[in-house]
């Protein structure tokens, strides 16, 4: 089969011939019908190769599709089931792990497939290693439901571990209306129907469809958007706020924006150079941050 694989440090990936993989025990063949393509592959082309692990291996991060062939010991499937590929693959043994909390394993740091030496799915077939890593998808077309594992994943653990303050009569913020801010605004929409979702992006098209997603207002970024939100939230800011973008504008107006106690949660890893703890002094003081970066993504130098 022809596999999309990085095969050297700092150079772009290319399309090889490579073998099928056949399942082990425990493990499962699956067929891909979707592998999305995230901005982390191009963090990886970029990495010095420390960071890579084995090389080659097959990028994609993001994966669906059907399971093609179970290996011995493999229970819970079908030939054929439509199946999500669940991106952070643990040890499964850790304490980590044993909470359900695969991304933060102690072992592998939570790195599945196309990530770290692990083949993914930018080929016919992916080898996952074990079934715990299979969703049912049900209905969906995996084609279409692979950004789920990543992109959704992502914007899904941040809205998630706020979801306890986003009660009726609160605000929950999302700076950066693009994939990741449109999954977040869904999110929310779904799991707090009682939370005014704020939708702040510099383009208009954006913001269109923030609204159609479900944000009750889109403003446009700036100093108005800061005094409109400070408005909506009688001057006290917003319970949540999801900066999508992370520079320094959008951090600046994040802790702006945050009311005391409330969390400020820095998912997009762009470049920034004001410290976290000198943004954070700003009004209003003592927001609770959190740094919630791309689940599949390789982590930064500075550890983001």
């Amino acid at each position: 089969m022809r596999a999309f694989q990085l095969v050297q440090a700092q150079k772009p990936a290319v399309l090889r011939e490579v073998p099928v993989p056949e399942p082990g025990p425990g493990q499962v063949l699956v067929k891909v019908g979707g592998a999305g393509a995230c901005h982390s592959d191009l963090h990886l082309m970029e990495a010095p190769p420390e960071r890579l692990g084995r090389l080659p291996f097959t990028l994609g991060h993001e994966n669906a599709g059907w399971v093609e062939k179970l290996g011995p010991g493999a229970t819970g499937f079908a030939p054929g089931d439509p199946v999500l590929v669940y991106g952070p693959w643990g040890c499964g043994t850790c304490a980590n792990c044993r909470l359900g909390m695969e991304n933060y394993c102690e072992a592998t740091g939570g790195l599945g497939g196309g990530l770290a030496g692990n083949d993914g799915g930018m080929a016919p077939y992916l080898l996952v290693p074990a079934t715990r890593f299979l969703i049912p998808l049900g209905s969906l077309d995996p084609r279409e439901a692979a950004p789920l594992t990543d992109a959704a994943l992502t914007s899904y653990h941040a809205v998630k571990r706020s979801l306890h303050l986003l009660g009726p009569g609160s605000t929950a913020v999302v700076i950066g209306a693009g994939g990741l801010g449109q999954m977040a605004i869904q999110i929310l929409r779904a799991l707090s129907s009682s939370t005014t979702v704020v939708a702040v992006d510099t383009a208009a098209d954006k913001l269109a469809t923030a609204a159609r997603m479900g944000a009750d207002e889109t403003l446009l970024s700036g100093d108005e958007a800061v005094t409109r939100i400070k408005d909506i939230t009688r001057g006290q800011g917003a319970q949540l706020v999801l900066d999508m973008v992370g520079v320094d504008p959008t951090l600046r107006m994040a802790a702006q924006v945050a009311r005391v106690r409330g969390h400020l949660t820095i998912v997009g890893l762009g470049a920034y150079e004001t410290p976290i703890d000198k943004m954070l002094s700003m009004p209003p003081q003592r927001a609770i941050l959190e740094l919630v970066p791309d689940q599949g993504a390789e982590p930064r130098p500075d550890g983001l």
